[in-house]
């Protein structure tokens, strides 16, 4: 059994319990728990990893109190405990429950360290002695004593200075190792490894390959060049890190004699060294995860992060050197060229060489999003239930993943990622990813936040540079979001996340020569590149001839390039377009084309709206049916998708209050950028629910909200719609100036409008009878 709470707080993850006081803490803020949680906890951290049965409980939480449900009690503290660590008994991060035995803490634990040792030496209690003898022995202790405390010292001095070769606030480059064994499998295969080892590191921070990328460029180097000493070494110069990590491995006999070196790239002095023998070809990797925790230590780690966040490569990633060597080329293709489909395909090499290769799963459902979401949520499934043969890192990856994707649920996943942030506060993957949550729930304060951080830590990073924008734009901050884009095209940038970035600004501010160079700069990207958001424009607009064009055009592309997921999307997209403006023949077949390639939460829940705006209320009440069924949890599908689909068929059921009542539990997210998928849609539909009951006023207000949003809705086409909303509303409660005003600019924005489309005709009818 742990000795309980030796002299201190017991932590773990970003929590700390300090047993004496009473008091648990979050990143040093107190949280708040009632004593029989408390107790639950205490006697849990007791025996970290044990199983704590609850008449264990019991006995020493309720010793003396006799009542008839005891079960609920404790029952009552589990569920207050997991709330207080936002912990789930579906998916325990801290607290498992057994059924019908008891409870275990699952996550590793730092116990307060033992007291320290005592350096001096106290005589011994000894029979009386003359005085001569008892000086001696005085003299004797004494000396030994100054003995052991020099020594002590001395090996205080050393182990301290050499501990401290790097700082938290330090970055190093991590260098493509050395191999002289002939056997190109450890060629990209040992950094990989010896990667995965290093990133486990909440203290080292290694900078990332995209940064690489970029400062090869500007050394007039290919972005793919091997990174030699030599090359390594001028690359931790010019990003202002402070050493380079290299790395040997050669063939003696049977054995392979890996080698690890860290210098400092100012002084190229050796920091830290580490050398180690494998006896085989199969345990290289061992040996390289063992030499790298020891190599941590000597760069200034604490032993005690070192312990904890040290999962063995071979263990956690993969034992197969074949691989890892897949994987580390699929993750280089699907994040450096942006190839998926090729990507795809060595993550499946990866996979077939090792079945239980969760980041290979998870790697792999990202690059088949679009190629098909069913796939894709089916590898997300298998690396989440292989997660506890990752390191800590890597599953706070996968968690995070898996709850966007899988279960949708983006609570969750902010939970994860801000854990994720917490616990590896210099990992700029966690706070870019972090910031699009934030956009998504409309947490549009903190979403900047975040996206600066993940800049700050990965500088001149052009995915970070374009979170950034979209963080600005969608948070009002426009003239923040220009000097960002200025900053942008000082340094040359261009990747598809700052095209899309910066088409919105241009679109903000209805410069379409801009666009029109973004859309350009993003051709054949992702498959469809900005042909979506250009036909969602011309949409906007009312130009549905130039709308269609576009969107076939990105039909096509995307089918050529197999992105079947992908076609379905845009497929929908375009039905939701037609149906608003009153094309319903046209709007259910783009919708039925698209249901025939996906199912997905996306695809279904897009076409379960333009069936009910069609009238098709039996086949949209199946796939609302549906949808509520399969995606109990995810955000999108319970906030947006359905309370949406039930209003308009509540409106086509002539049941206004119900259309309203439906739309009331979308309310906490119905600002939020969904993606661009509907943002915004429940406070249209709840405008027009209360235009049908004539609650003119009530309308009033919902539609200006869209219209107080822009930077929200971009060019989605409810934004030209609400326009029209607030005239027809005008015009039923009798003011007619102001009617006439407001569908002026309904028509100032449609003048390039198609003239047969069925909205703009009854728009210009309803006008006419104001005359």
């Amino acid at each position: 059994m742990v000795q309980p709470f030796r002299n201190g707080t017991t932590r773990f993850g970003v929590f700390e319990l300090d047993p004496r006081s009473g008091e648990l803490r979050k990143a040093g803020s107190r949280v708040r728990l009632q004593i029989q949680p408390l107790k639950v906890l205490t006697a849990l951290l007791d025996e970290p990893g044990a199983v704590v049965t609850r008449e264990e409980l019991k006995r020493r939480i309720w010793p003396e109190e006799s009542f008839g449900d005891f079960d609920h009690a404790v029952n009552v503290a589990v569920a207050k405990l997991r709330a207080a660590l936002a912990d789930s008994a579906d998916t325990p991060r801290f607290i498992e429950t057994l059924p019908r035995r008891g409870y275990r803490f699952i996550y590793p634990v730092n116990l307060p360290p033992e007291a320290p040792l005592d350096l001096t030496v106290t005589a011994p209690v000894s029979p009386p002695a003359t005085a001569k003898m008892t000086r001696l022995l005085r003299v004797a202790v004494v000396a030994a004593t100054v003995v052991i405390v020099a020594a002590g010292t001395l090996a205080w001095w050393f182990f301290s200075h050499k501990a401290h070769a790097l700082t938290d606030k330090d970055t190093v480059v991590l260098a493509d190792p050395t191999n002289t064994t002939g056997d190109p499998v450890f060629d990209g295969t040992l950094r990989q490894g010896l990667a995965v080892q290093l990133e486990q590191s909440p203290f080292l921070s290694l900078i990332s390959d995209e940064r690489i990328q970029q400062t090869l460029q500007l050394m007039g180097q290919p972005a793919d060049a091997r990174l030699t000493p030599d090359i390594a070494r001028q690359l931790c110069q010019r990003t202002g890190s402070a050493a380079v990590l290299d790395g040997s491995i050669a063939k003696l006999g049977s054995q392979y004699v890996l080698g690890l070196k860290a210098v400092s790239c100012g002084s190229g002095d050796v920091l830290a060294e580490e050398q180690a023998t494998a006896d085989s070809k199969e345990l290289v990797l061992k040996t390289l995860a063992n030499a790298s925790s020891k190599l941590r230590w000597k760069l200034g780690e604490s032993l005690g992060t070192v312990k904890k966040f040290n999962a063995p490569v071979e263990q956690v990633t993969t034992p197969s050197l074949e691989a890892l060597q897949a994987y580390s080329l699929g993750r280089t293709t699907m994040i450096d060229k942006e190839d998926y489909l090729a990507a795809a395909q060595l993550f499946r090499r990866a996979i077939e060489l090792d079945p239980n290769f969760a980041m290979a799963y998870a790697s792999l459902g990202i690059a088949s999003f679009h190629l098909s979401e069913k796939r894709s949520l089916e590898y997300y499934r298998m690396a989440y239930d292989l997660r506890d043969r990752v390191s800590e890192r890597e599953r706070f990856y996968i968690e995070a993943h898996y709850h966007e994707s899988v279960t949708g649920d983006w609570e969750k996943a902010r939970e994860v990622y801000e854990l994720w942030a917490q616990t590896y506060p210099r990992d700029d993957v966690a706070h870019l990813n972090l910031s699009m949550i934030y956009l998504h729930l409309g947490e549009y304060d903190k979403a900047p936040v975040q996206a600066g951080e993940s800049l700050r830590l990965l500088p001149g990073d052009c995915i970070s540079y374009g979170a950034v924008v979209s963080t600005l734009v969608d948070a009002n901050r426009l003239e923040e979001a220009r000097a960002t884009a200025r900053e942008v095209q000082e340094k040359k940038l261009d990747c598809a996340h700052l095209n899309y970035a910066l088409y919105d600004l241009a679109f903000l501010r209805g410069d379409t020569t801009e666009m029109n160079r973004q859309a350009d700069l993003a051709a054949g990207r992702f498959g469809v590149g900005l042909l979506p958001l250009q036909a969602r424009t011309a949409a906007s607009y009312g130009q549905m001839k130039r709308a269609r064009e576009l969107f076939h055009g990105a039909i096509t592309s995307a089918g050529r390039s197999k992105r079947q997921e992908l076609v379905a999307l845009v497929e929908v997209q375009e039905a939701e377009s037609e149906a608003l403006f009153g094309n319903a023949g046209a709007a259910r077949k783009l919708a039925a084309a698209g249901l025939t390639l996906s199912r997905g939460s996306d695809v279904q829940g897009v076409a379960a709206l333009v069936l009910s705006l069609t009238g098709d209320t039996g086949r949209a009440q199946s796939l609302v049916d549906d949808l509520a069924a399969r995606f109990p949890r995810n955000t999108v599908v319970q906030f947006n998708y359905l309370p949406v689909a039930r209003a308009q068929l509540a409106l086509n059921r002539k049941d206004p209050s119900k259309a309203v009542q439906a739309l009331q539990v979308a309310v906490p997210y119905e600002l939020g950028d969904m993606e661009h998928y509907n943002a915004g849609y429940p406070v249209y539909f709840r405008g027009l629910a209360y235009l049908a009951a004539h609650q003119n006023g009530e309308a009033t207000a919902e539609f200006q909200k869209i219209l107080d949003h822009p930077a929200v809705l971009m060019n989605d086409p409810i934004t030209a719609l609400a326009r029209l909303g607030l005239a027809r509303s005008d015009a039923a409660k009798g003011n007619t100036g102001k009617a006439k005003s407001d569908y002026a600019a309904f028509f100032s924005l449609w003048k390039s409008a198609d003239p047969d489309t069925p909205i703009y005709q009854q728009a210009k009818a309803e006008f006419a009878a104001l005359q």
